[in-house]
């Protein structure tokens, strides 16, 4: 039989009604405690045992409800005698069952729904300096304190102090699935210190949001954790914010993404006494060992994040720093501080909060060197909560609905009106009585001519077979559909007649109408025109076309590019690549609104296209159109992997970083931004890139680093500023520091088969980088320095491995050569192009040297492959009709040079050379078909 006593005590609390007093009743609970009063006969006073503590929780009254009921349990006190008693219990916890309410709610549904609850948890501070741990007086006792300041209500602020850190020795980790602690446990039975229901669960190092998380990192966290001393908090502190506290939360952190944590150790409680009083009377009290962390809480303002958890770095406190990385120009730690003295009590937190642990030391007493925390690299684990985001995230089918609005594609072409189709029908007709008329022409006469007084007879008999045969009737009747179809669609006549003349009329015209459309289907039919017989269309392959549209592209011929791009989207109307890739194009061009229209028709074929995606919302940035950009951008953060570059663009602050760390996790927010630039400079988004830059220029102190001014030369290159590029490229090949961030290395080939770049992840230094010889090379052969383009050329297809645009570095390479006039060498050049990546360029280059080196039948062989696979490139034509001049046939380099002319030759010097061969071969065959102009037949 379970022993139950019935207390029916009631007791009533008043609550005020504002903010920072139901703050206070999130995070101070109502203890309730059970003592023992023995009824003694003697008028001695009675002795009182407690028994035990209970602790209630207010915050279901903070979540709405009017009232509730808790069975909670029944802790003992440290005395001996009530623990060993509970011990006796047969091992079962005494329960103490409680009932709160309230006369009416302590929010309105208005003020419950525009609140939010703010969560504050301080772990562990790891790798300590010895200072902290090694006290001058080691007869004294030393107390690790945290405080950071939150916003309660429009224009209130609330400091949490965490003032009950304990020191623990180094040798085992933190349990993992340890509980997390209340504030204020001074009062509090040691069972009552933890909170039910809330327990730190282990988490990867690469899935926090905070500093250290490299690889290298993480290595030095594994021994810190392991192995090192650390101050222990493990305790949750909640903050109630109303509408105005959560609005002015999420603009605090738009002006300023850094929060400042402060920290310090101190000596034992000081009891008021005349130094404290002189301390008090202090308008600038001494904090010993005064240590800020910087919480980046920019992801809070990320659509849907509710949590931020990682280790930030603790560094000397300086109100400069302060005050240049948080807006902020007062300390949390000296407000709290004259407060702690002038109390001189334990465990406080008000509405401006107050620590137990008081300030310890002397004024002027020797400070430890601001260096200490850097050597030590101590670091604090914080994690911040909220319950509701700040802003919402909006629902999949929402955005879905939005970026369908914004992508609605152009109605397809409307197709032949019913008018139009009634004619295609008719021409179709004609083209088969055509068919009919000539398969029966054969039979009877074959394909030999007939002497035109033989006309009429002819004509008789193949009527009269065509009767025969049925073919007559047949296609009679297949026209007779066509002329109704006419009639009815096209001349809009779909009433009968009632008047004799209004039909005659009709007839008439309709007659007229057919006999101008059958001159029409047969002038089709019989054309002669062959404008464009010049050769044998080759049906190109699909990678094959996006090949050749990147060369174009990466060449400069625009137009051609665009060519491609539209026959591969003609081609796969349903893929969103191709798109993408085209307004990729338009990008490079500054034709925005064409390049919006690509991406927009990326986005409406497939919606989880995230590049096209993210470049929709950079186009709509770019127009100051921010709302749509939003919507692009937090749809490309919904689709699965998760992107850091979708994440960093849609990055409020537009990836302000003001980054606090030491150098070695600027590198890895540094490569977060690097990526970012690197998404953006090769979908040529060169605005967004600029900004980018600056970005990772703050976060590298000013100082360029080598992945910026790689970076750097990558933009001016794009902008066609080649001296500046090529001095970033000198000034990176000089750098000090060679080792060189990780580079991400986008192999995106230019062969055949090749449809997605093979990212490869290397650490190289720049002089073994065969990207950045390349790009030096590409800068001196766009500003026409040939000379150390080839140099640079040469030295990036040293390497192992490859530069990732070696077809484009074989070609100008090759080029250079041609140039120079190192034929051998452009040769191998080209013929290295042609079996990596065989396109007209690489045949085309090949046969200029063949055809240099007198070899023109290779030369010819190379020209004709190159023709079949562009036979609109002007050079082509050329190049062919001199090896025919040259072979003596005339007629072909006639037609040749006609070819050559019509696609629009551009090199002067060439056009010369033709011409000359053309007088020589003229004057040597005076009886030649060229005629008296070299042009003549164009």
């Amino acid at each position: 039989m379970e022993l139950c006593a019935d207390y029916n005590f009631t007791c009533i609390l008043h609550c005020q009604n504002d903010m920072l007093a139901l703050t206070e009743l999130t995070h101070k609970p109502v203890t309730v405690t059970v003592m023992e009063v023995p009824i003694e006969k003697r008028k001695a006073e009675p002795k009182t045992v407690v028994l035990g503590q209970a602790v209630v929780d207010l915050l279901p009254l903070m979540r709405g409800q009017c009232s509730f009921s808790s069975t909670i349990p029944l802790h003992p006190f440290s005395n001996s005698l009530v623990r060993g008693s509970f011990q006796d219990l047969s091992g079962k916890q005494p329960m103490l069952d409680v009932s709160v309410s309230v006369s009416e709610p302590l929010l309105t549904e208005a003020e419950l729904s525009a609140s939010n609850l703010l969560k504050v948890t301080v772990e562990t501070a790891y790798s300590l300096p010895d200072s902290w741990t090694l006290p001058a007086n080691s007869a004294s006792s030393c107390t690790y304190t945290a405080a950071m300041e939150v916003p309660a209500t429009e224009k209130m602020d609330q400091v949490l102090v965490f003032s009950e850190g304990q020191l623990k020795a180094g040798g085992q980790r933190e349990h993992t699935c340890r509980q997390k602690k209340r504030p204020h446990q001074a009062r509090l039975a040691p069972e009552n210190h933890f909170l039910p229901g809330t327990f730190f669960q282990e988490e990867p190092i690469d899935k926090e949001d905070g500093e250290l998380t490299s690889l290298k990192d993480q290595e030095f966290r594994n021994d810190a954790e392991m192995l090192m001393n650390r101050v222990s908090w493990d305790t949750e502190m909640c903050c109630l914010l109303d509408a105005g506290g959560a609005t002015r939360l999420r603009r605090m952190i738009t002006e300023s993404r850094l929060w400042p944590l402060e920290v310090m150790r101190s000596l034992a409680p000081v009891r008021k006494s005349s130094e404290a009083s002189k301390l008090l009377d202090e308008e600038d009290p001494q904090i010993p060992f005064h240590g800020v962390a910087f919480v980046d809480m920019g992801r809070l303002l990320y659509p849907g994040v509710t949590r931020i958890r990682g280790a930030y770095s603790i560094q000397p406190f300086s109100e400069m720093e302060l005050f240049n990385k948080t807006k902020r120009s007062t300390s949390v730690l000296k407000t709290v501080a004259s407060q702690i003295i002038a109390c001189g009590v334990s465990a406080a937190s008000s509405g401006r909060g107050a620590g137990r642990n008081c300030i310890g030391g002397k004024k002027g007493a020797k400070e430890p060197a601001k260096e200490m925390y850097a050597e030590a690299r101590t670091y604090i684990m914080i994690e911040i909560t909220l319950e509701k985001p700040l802003v919402p995230r909006t629902s999949p089918e929402e955005l879905a609905r939005r970026v369908k609005e914004l992508t609605i594609r152009p109605p397809s072409p409307a197709g032949p009106s019913r008018a139009e189709r009634a004619v295609q029908d008719f021409h179709k007709q004609v083209g088969n009585v055509v068919n009919h008329v000539s398969e029966q022409y054969q039979e009877l006469f074959g394909s030999g001519g007939q002497l035109p007084d033989a006309r009429g007879h002819m004509m008789a008999q193949l009527m009269g077979e065509l009767k025969i045969s049925g073919r007559y009737f047949t296609f009679r009747e297949q026209m007779k559909h066509a002329v109704v179809r006419v009639a009815q669609d096209t001349m809009q006549q779909t009433e009968p007649f009632t008047d004799q003349q209004d039909q005659k009329a009709f007839v008439s015209k309709l007659y007229a109408y057919l006999v101008d459309e059958i001159d029409l289907a047969l002038n089709e039919i019989y054309s002669d025109d062959t404008e464009d017989d010049s050769s044998e269309e080759v049906q190109l392959s699909s990678e094959q076309l996006r090949h050749f549209a990147r060369e174009a592209q990466f060449t400069g011929d625009y137009q051609l590019a665009a060519r491609y791009y539209q026959e591969l989207v003609v081609r796969h109307p349903n893929e969103a690549s191709h798109r993408f890739e085209w307004g990729n194009l338009y990008m490079l061009t500054r034709d925005y609104m064409k390049a919006n229209q690509c991406f927009h028709d990326a986005v409406s074929i497939q919606q989880t296209h995230r590049p096209s995606l993210m470049m929709c919302g950079l186009v709509a940035a770019m127009s100051q159109h921010f709302e749509q950009a939003a919507s692009f951008l937090e749809r490309a953060t919904r689709i699965e992997p998760p992107s850091v570059v979708a994440w960093t663009l849609l990055d409020p602050e537009g990836g302000d970083l003001d980054s606090p760390e030491p150098q070695a996790q600027n590198i890895y927010a540094s490569s977060i931004y690097a990526e970012t630039l690197q998404f953006l400079l090769q979908n040529n988004a060169l605005q967004m890139a600029e900004k980018a830059l600056s970005h990772e220029l703050q976060i590298s102190d000013g100082g360029g680093s080598v992945c910026y001014l790689l970076h750097r030369a990558h933009l001016k290159t794009l902008k066609a500023d080649y001296y500046s590029a090529i001095a970033s490229l000198r000034e990176a090949l000089l750098h000090k520091d060679q080792t060189l961030c990780p580079l991400k290395i986008n192999v995106l080939s230019m062969s055949p088969g090749s449809n997605k770049p093979a990212e490869t992840h290397v650490m190289w230094t720049c002089e073994q980088n065969a990207d950045v010889w390349a790009l030096n090379g590409h800068c001196h052969y766009l500003a026409g320095l040939f000379t150390e383009a080839r140099e640079s050329y040469e030295r990036s297809l040293n390497f192992q491995l490859q530069p990732s645009d070696s077809h484009l570095v074989l070609l100008r390479l090759g080029s250079i050569c041609l140039q120079e006039g190192k034929f051998d060498q452009a040769k191998a050049t080209y013929l290295q192009a042609c079996e990596q990546s065989p396109s007209c360029l690489t045949w085309l280059g090949l046969g200029i040297t063949c055809y240099r080196l007198e070899e023109l039948c290779a030369a010819e062989e190379a020209l004709t492959e190159a023709n079949h696979l562009n036979n609109q490139n002007a050079e082509v034509w050329a190049y062919l009709c001199l090896i025919c001049l040259r072979s003596d046939r005339q007629e072909e380099a006639d037609l040749f040079y006609k070819y050559a002319k019509r696609f629009n030759l551009q090199k002067s010097s060439l056009l010369e050379e033709v011409r000359e061969l053309q007088d020589q071969v003229h004057q040597s065959h005076p009886g030649s078909c060229l005629g008296t102009s070299s042009d003549a037949g164009v």
